[in-house]
């Protein structure tokens, strides 16, 4: 029986520059924004401890932990530690955030969302349909065209 390991991605492309929708994305911003402008499509975020910073624990009916906070790369990580897709069987589950400067549109960015996962053992595949990045897509969008209407006021 062998291990089974994927990742998903997304880019999606922002008017307005990366050091913008970074400040926006780092430390606990994200959360507000997805409380204030999207509670019915993601759920609740409730910090119950840390500040955003690397080794903060995560969001809703899971427990995560951020691994990589990096304002330099604009890259933020983080792990499931307890609930979400380790409660349906995955053995690892990982969110990847970065925003990346587009180098052929001036104050224009993506921010690219990747899912890493892991299953263990081959018999657990047809979990595998589980997985969407949408949630993730519908965040970025929905931040980004806040960002972009807020951007300049």
């Amino acid at each position: 029986m062998g291990v089974i390991r994927g990742e998903i991605c997304h880019e999606f492309p922002v008017e307005a520059p990366a050091s913008v929708v970074w400040e926006s994305y780092r430390g606990l911003e994200l959360s507000r924004l997805v409380n204030e402008l999207m509670p019915h499509l993601v759920g609740t975020v409730e910090v119950v401890e840390g500040d955003g910073s690397a080794g903060t624990p995560g969001i809703g009916y899971l427990k995560e932990v951020f691994r990589i906070m990096d304002d330099e790369k604009r890259v933020k990580e983080s792990d499931t530690l307890e609930g979400g897709f380790l409660h349906l069987g995955f053995d690892h589950y990982t969110i990847r955030v970065e925003v990346i400067d587009n180098n052929t549109l001036p104050n224009h960015c993506i921010i690219r969302s990747t899912i890493k996962y892991e299953l263990e053992n081959d018999s657990k595949a047809h979990l595998l349909s589980q997985l969407s990045i949408q949630p993730l897509i519908t965040i970025a969008h929905v931040v980004g065209d806040y960002i972009v209407n807020n951007h300049n006021k």
